[in-house]
């Protein structure tokens, strides 16, 4: 069914069994295939794919609603999700392997780990894969994945990606962590796969066909991605915190926690905080989409807003939860507890190479125009 048609209760449905199953998540370390097929349903992994290939072909904050609201059910769960964007920058592809894919399932799910790119050999066939690469989010419950290699001879500073059936390679369950512990991303192995050359990328290199969403910066899209899983955790965290500090009375005869001062600043401090994070976040993608339909094309001060607003979506969102999690009070410190949970994994989304602490130097470098980092804005 295509998703546009499906009522909304069916996302409230999908939420509601996240919620409800997310310490079995974290017991298993990834988000299990029958989820997968849910985000499927709902039409997560077809947002990006053109309608001539029986996508949805939805706009970048359409789809980054999507993923802050399932992230809100349970961040692990929206980071998996956020992997629908791999349509955009599968794009890069010759159009025949992308039609390949995508006209075969819009709902393909693919799951890719870029680091480190490993030496690829030409043999009869195409490039002989061998290796080792870590951070495969999504792999559990995806049909095809991606590793990053390298070609002799080849000077591109973006990877190579190859393109892999998932039975072909091997996953390593590698993935225990803290935060984002669902997010099964285990070690991708493969031992000798041949993989056609047109079966293989420039991540973050040109797209071969001139649909809009495949023009809009692929390197700010997948940031823009990645940060709206924090704004998802730390509307959690708030919420909950809302919810717990109304119903509860001290037993030891102090005012309930809604009505204690500090709480109501911090509260407000920590709503502000996400709202503006939020506001500017969605104020730069929907300026950016209007530029494509409009001019055809991102102007650079737009471009570098779009990275800069999801660094500060991420960054702004782990200290809302942070601020939630020290409202909780002692409560808060068992393991488990949704405040902790939520702070860690908002915690774990910030420290992501693309909108990390580290992204604010890009985005300086950027709007001073001097040199940024490869793939930056």
């Amino acid at each position: 069914m295509n998703s546009i048609s499906m009522p909304p209760l069916a996302l409230e449905t999908l939420k509601a069994e996240i919620r409800a199953r997310r310490d079995e998540f974290q017991t298993l370390r990834h988000i299990p295939k029958d989820i997968v097929r849910g985000f499927q349903q709902v039409g997560i992994y077809r947002a990006f794919v053109p309608t001539r290939f029986g996508g949805d072909a939805r706009s970048p904050a359409d789809f980054c609603r999507m993923v802050e609201d399932i992230a809100s059910a349970d961040a692990s769960a929206g980071w998996v999700a956020s992997f629908g964007v791999s349509a955009t920058y599968l794009a890069a592809l010759p159009p025949e392997t992308y039609a390949a894919i995508y006209g075969r399932d819009p709902d393909t799910v693919f799951a890719g780990a870029m680091f480190p790119p490993q030496p690829a050999r030409r043999v009869p066939g195409g490039l002989e894969v061998r290796g080792r690469w870590p951070w495969g989010s999504g792999v559990m419950g995806a049909s095809i994945v991606g590793a990053g290699i390298r070609i002799d001879g080849e000077t591109s500073a973006l990877p190579r990606t190859a393109i892999m059936p998932r039975d072909s390679v091997i996953v390593d369950e590698t993935w225990d962590t803290v935060g984002l512990r669902a997010t099964g991303s285990h070690d991708i192995v493969a031992e000798g796969v041949v993989v056609p050359e047109d079966w293989t990328f420039i991540r973050g290199g040109k797209p071969q066909q001139d649909d809009a969403i495949f023009r809009y910066p692929a390197m700010a899209l997948a940031a823009q991605v990645l940060a709206v899983v924090g704004l998802g955790a730390a509307r959690a965290a708030l919420d909950w915190l809302r919810q717990d500090a109304l119903a509860r009375s001290s037993i030891t005869g102090a005012p309930s926690p809604a009505a204690r001062a500090y709480v109501q600043i911090d509260l407000a401090r920590a709503e502000g905080l996400l709202a503006g994070a939020r506001a500017a976040f969605y104020d730069a993608i929907n300026d950016g989409w209007h530029q494509m339909q409009t001019a055809g094309e991102v102007d650079p001060a737009t471009h570098i807003r779009l990275r800069h607003t999801a660094s500060k979506a991420a960054q702004d969102a782990a200290e809302a939860a942070r601020l939630a999690f020290v409202l909780g009070g002692s409560e808060a410190m068992a393991t488990g507890h949704p405040l902790g949970r939520n702070m860690i994994d908002a915690a774990c989304v910030a420290q992501h190479a693309f909108i990390g602490a580290g992204s604010w130097q890009a985005a300086g470098a950027a709007l001073f125009g001097q040199q940024t980092p490869p793939g930056y804005p």
